[in-house]
């Protein structure tokens, strides 16, 4: 088994929380990062061994379901490609986005 990809996208930031939470209690992953995409949408991004990363989003798409109508998407990537990695979040990208210095197009 390879470390795979775990991706949830909600609709609005509570079901995201909810999700979240939902993961990382179900199996050993780690929660790599969250993405506000626009349109109130929000896409929460888990990493571990294949199997915990399909429990965790099992968990979280569920946890999302409770919370109205807030999940979107649930989709698992197993051994994703070098050429994905370089697309995912790094710690340091999102140390700039809480700390106000990353600024996006538009603002």
């Amino acid at each position: 088994m390879g470390i795979a990809l775990g991706m949830i996208e909600t609709r609005g930031l509570v079901p995201a929380i909810e999700a979240a939470d939902a993961m990382t209690k179900a199996s050993e992953v780690r929660l790599i990062g969250r993405q506000f995409v626009g349109g109130g949408y929000v896409t929460v991004l888990v990493r571990g061994e294949t199997g915990a990363v399909n429990a965790a989003v099992r968990a979280g798409a569920d946890a999302c379901e409770r919370v109205g109508d807030g999940l979107a998407a649930a989709h698992i990537i197993a051994r994703p490609h070098q050429e994905v990695e370089q697309m995912l979040p790094t710690p340091e990208l999102l140390s700039m986005e809480r700390s106000g210095a990353l600024i996006t197009a538009g603002e």
